[in-house]
């Protein structure tokens, strides 16, 4: 075989080895992108699996957070101010959220804590110099305001009563007006009259 012949053969085989090898390369290259296809796809597919998992999951909470809180007698915090409001006129008017939501902080059951104020104060009628002058609404004594307490604002003498009562009777285990009456008023018959208003204030 002359050299030119010999020559031209071993240039053939070189391109026939170097197109069978990029034949071999470029079907590993395809195999391993389907590869990371399947696996860019199974990832995928994971992350919505996770996303809705993690979406019913916040719909849970978010529902359990929607439902209402019953804090007292079958009601919400807002419908307990809202049967509390019904009952305080006057000078008292608006004042249900604030004597409900510091009455049950206080252990103090916010019934009769609304009722004794109404019964010392007047305020079904015509609210009494006690609360227009010294914002006492429980009738305590002290200075300030003759013989009676001062206080700086209502908000402060209805949180000075509550905080008296439930220090003194409630958390003493004397949470009827009954058993409140024996300390809090020489009037025997007061517990009646402090009944009768916390009928009025849950039929209201």
């Amino acid at each position: 075989m002359k050299a030119n012949q010999k020559a031209i053969l071993i240039v053939g085989i070189l391109i026939i080895n170097c197109i069978l090898g990029s034949v071999i390369l470029y079907s590993k290259e395809t195999e391993v992108e389907e590869d990371n296809s399947d696996i860019k796809l199974l990832s995928l597919n994971d992350a919505l699996v996770y996303e809705e998992s993690d979406l019913l999951m916040i719909d849970e909470v978010e529902e359990e957070e929607l439902e209402p809180e019953i804090v007292y007698d079958g009601m919400t915090l807002d419908e307990l101010a809202h049967k509390l409001n019904k009952s305080l006129k006057n000078e008292l008017s608006g004042k249900g959220m604030l004597i409900a939501s510091y009455s049950l902080d206080n252990d103090a059951d916010p019934y009769i804590v609304t009722a004794i104020m109404l019964h010392e104060t007047g305020c079904n009628w015509n609210c009494s110099r006690l609360v227009k002058e010294c914002n006492n609404v429980g009738g305590k004594k002290g200075s300030g305001c003759g013989s009676y307490q001062y206080y700086e604002s209502l908000e402060d003498g209805i949180k000075n009563l509550i905080n008296y009562l439930s220090k003194n009777y409630f958390k003493k285990g004397l949470d009827t007006p009954k058993e409140i009456n024996q300390k809090y008023a020489s009037d025997q018959t007061w517990y009646k009259k402090i009944n009768n208003y916390v009928k009025q204030i849950k039929n209201a």
